[in-house]
């Protein structure tokens, strides 16, 4: 799946996204969902974000995710792509990435990153129940 939508994205397409976005992120052990500071966002344990759906945070036109990251993967990815990744407001300073939907990231770029933010908020324990298991497209 290309995201390609340059800037602009109709609610059906932000719908089904962040349903595919929701089900891989549900996928992960211990996952939780609930609103916070107005956008879907993803738990583990019920304490530790990892993954949020922005839309249009504070007027800024993006659809996009923001997401927990290892250290040194934000300015890596910002670096390499300023047009598909950006340092979010309020969470960039903690390392975290955004992830535009709107531009042409591919659905492999969307679960590389979400699995990396998993890994990065997840106990020991946790970490090594998903390793070796396969991420499946929803």
């Amino acid at each position: 799946m290309n995201t390609d939508h340059a800037g602009s994205c109709d609610s059906a397409y932000k719908d089904e996204l962040s349903e595919r976005i929701r089900l891989l992120c549900m996928s992960y052990p211990a996952v939780s969902e609930r609103p916070s500071h107005g956008a879907p966002s993803f738990f583990i344990d019920g304490k530790r974000s990892f993954v949020q759906i922005r839309d249009n945070h504070h007027g800024d036109g993006r659809f996009a995710l923001w997401c927990a990251a290892p250290e040194g993967l934000q300015s890596l990815l910002v670096d390499s792509n300023p047009e598909l990744f950006y340092v979010p407001a309020y969470v960039g300073h903690l390392g975290w990435v955004g992830l535009r939907l709107d531009r042409s990231a591919s659905w492999e770029e969307i679960e590389f990153i979400v699995r990396d933010a998993y890994l990065a908020r997840a106990s020991k324990k946790q970490q090594a129940l998903l390793s070796g298991r396969a991420v499946t497209q929803p």
